[in-house]
């Protein structure tokens, strides 16, 4: 093959179609012949790298196939508005699924840490495991405090965002198990439950709630949230409803595991409450005013923000082009 004849003899078409590429509107006329002259040129350029690999005038042509063929098949949409829909509809759409189940969760979590304080602070024999006299005491009256301020603060704050984000993604991701989520809860539970029960015995529980209180409120929900996300993929695992059963964990996984973006925004924000609003030297209604604000904030967002995505029809699932093909099931 003469390959200068050959793209002379097909100049006319390649030019046509990097015409028809550019062009801002196209015609019903204009579209097909923009599919005409790609079908033609895919197949000269087979042709021509057939013969003589990736010449220059096969890059050439293969550059006018690439322009035009995102005319016909689309191209992405603009990251920043998939980011925004992303943060004000797909994300609290996710969190207004799991309000319920997260107040729930929080009820929970907090009957069995009140249980296990009590039980402890009623029961010699269980309060004296714990530790020596001497131990415990160091504990409520120094260690307990300290723990707020004996690092740097910024590398505090990172490193309980870092631990708490962690922890959050593992109740989202290994919510399906069905025993992880409970698991990790009743660890959380009992060491408060631990902790406000020392505190309490040595006359320094305001302590543990004064300390607690600043960066606990969004970060305790944040991780409540967590986990009720990790129980309703268990559950549409459980009971799919109408859908196939891995029709339903795919779409509520997807779904539901956007959560674990917003919560390590929302624990980046309590870390930040932990490492630089506890420790300071501030009236403590101050600090602790500062936790209520941030734990609204994320409360509006998933309530106010999240009821009118879902109202819309959102469920924090990917849209159907980006989430493929689903199959029809009887309603």
């Amino acid at each position: 093959m003469d390959l200068d004849a050959f793209s002379a003899a097909h100049r006319a078409e390649w030019t046509r179609l990097r015409e028809l590429a550019r062009m801002r509107r196209l015609s019903g006329a204009h579209v097909d012949e923009l599919i005409a002259l790609y079908q033609s040129g895919s197949a000269q350029l087979a042709a021509m790298t057939s013969v003589a690999g990736r010449p220059a005038h096969a890059e050439e042509l293969s550059l006018a196939l690439s322009r035009a063929r995102t005319r016909f098949t689309g191209t992405g949409a603009d990251p920043l508005r998939r980011l925004t829909a992303f943060f004000l509809v797909q994300l609290p759409a996710a969190l207004y699924r799991v309000r319920w189940i997260t107040l729930a969760v929080a009820g929970a979590t907090i009957a069995v840490a009140v249980a296990y304080a009590v039980w402890i602070a009623t029961t010699p024999g269980a309060f004296a495991a714990l530790g020596s006299d001497a131990q415990l005491r160091r504990y409520a009256e120094s260690d307990f405090v300290s723990y707020y301020s004996d690092n740097p603060e910024a590398s505090f704050a990172g490193q309980v965002w870092t631990n708490n984000a962690w922890i959050a993604a593992q109740c989202v991701a290994f919510g399906i198990t069905g025993v992880w989520v409970p698991y990790a809860l009743l660890g959380n539970a009992q060491g408060l439950g631990q902790s406000a029960a020392v505190m309490a015995h040595y006359g320094r529980l305001d302590h543990f709630f004064l300390y607690i209180a600043p960066h606990g409120q969004l970060e305790l929900y944040s991780v409540f949230t967590a986990a009720a996300a990790g129980l309703l993929v268990f559950w549409s695992w459980i009971a799919p409803g109408a859908r196939r059963r891995s029709r339903a964990l795919a779409e509520d996984g997807r779904a539901l595991f956007t959560i674990v973006v917003g919560l390590v925004l929302s624990l980046l924000v309590s870390g930040i409450i932990e490492g630089f609003v506890t420790r300071q030297d501030w009236p403590w209604a101050v600090k602790i005013g500062i936790g209520t604000v941030a734990l609204a904030a994320f409360a509006c967002y998933q309530w106010l923000l999240g009821g009118r995505a879902a109202r819309a029809g959102q469920t924090g699932d990917l849209d159907e082009f980006a989430a493929g093909a689903r199959v029809l099931v009887a309603g």
